[in-house]
């Protein structure tokens, strides 16, 4: 037995299984992956954070913009932990508060100062609505995920739902200090707020395949939006209130396609019987 100079056994450590040199490196991608959505999430919520400082301060002109960083952040976060495994459940939840801020009262607070505040409570009140609105919409969209047809949101989503007020403030940053002028403001929050709680299915735009034929038309249409885009900061209100009214449209085509096709099984129907009948 070979002995230390203090006179105990010394350990002979050539059977000890040596550690890999990339162990410590591994691990610490695997960190950085988890972090990295984290981090996009985080600047959604510093975005949502920001627009309200701007909108108490008056500068709106400011503020609508960081709505639509924030959406951009938002999309980037769920399509990178998607890419790198990284989904996890408090992904998930530090996603949905995030969007609280940037969707919920972000939105409601700039809206206030545009043009809700010359009504008083009642503008207190209309902002709540779209408040509540998204609070709502998150929370059920949590707990339907996986249960749900992956192409249709139902209501409308809350990035969709802040656009509206954030594009049309930025088009129109001057906003109302009158209170006739501002109860036409009342639909720019009460009408999102009730469509992101409503039922009515909007398209998702997530079972779109980029590696079919069919995906080249879109993507030709995708360029000529972003240079639309480009052109005049119209086009951002035009996108997103078309979006906005796609669905009750959608639902209305529906029933009325569901009404013609019961009139014409019911009309089929009393040719046949009256045919037996002959």
């Amino acid at each position: 037995m070979i002995e230390e100079q203090d006179g105990s056994p010394r350990r002979i450590r050539a059977f000890t299984p040596a550690r890999r040199p990339t162990d410590k490196a591994a691990r610490r991608f695997r960190r950085g992956v988890y972090l990295l959505p984290s981090m996009f999430t985080l600047a959604n919520m510093f975005c949502g954070y920001a627009c309200i400082v701007y909108a108490m301060r008056g500068e709106l002109e400011k503020a609508a913009p960081l709505i639509g960083f924030a959406i951009v952040a938002d999309m980037l976060d769920g399509r990178i932990a998607r890419m790198t495994g990284s989904t996890s459940a408090f992904g998930v939840e530090f996603d949905s508060l995030a969007d609280i801020v940037s969707y919920g009262v972000a939105p409601a607070i700039m809206v206030f100062q545009w043009g809700l505040h010359p009504l008083g409570r009642l503008g207190w009140a209309a902002g709540f609505v779209f408040v509540a609105g998204a609070a709502i919409r998150l929370a059920r969209f949590n707990i339907q995920t996986g249960t749900v047809d992956k192409k249709y949101f139902v209501g409308l989503p809350s990035p969709a739902a802040a656009a509206v007020p954030a594009t049309t403030i930025f088009l129109y940053p001057q906003g109302f200090q009158s209170p006739l002028p501002a109860l036409a403001v009342l639909a720019l929050v009460i009408v999102p707020g009730l469509l992101m709680v409503s039922t009515i299915r909007f398209y998702s735009f997530k079972t779109l395949d980029l590696q079919s034929r069919r995906a080249y038309p879109v993507l030709a249409l995708l360029a000529l939006g972003l240079a639309l885009l480009t052109a005049h900061e119209i086009m951002l209100a035009v996108i997103a209130y078309a979006y906005m009214i796609s669905g009750p449209v959608m639902w209305a085509w529906s029933r009325l396609r569901r009404h013609h096709h019961e009139e014409r099984e019911e009309t089929l129907t009393t040719k046949a019987t009256k045919n037996t009948k002959i």
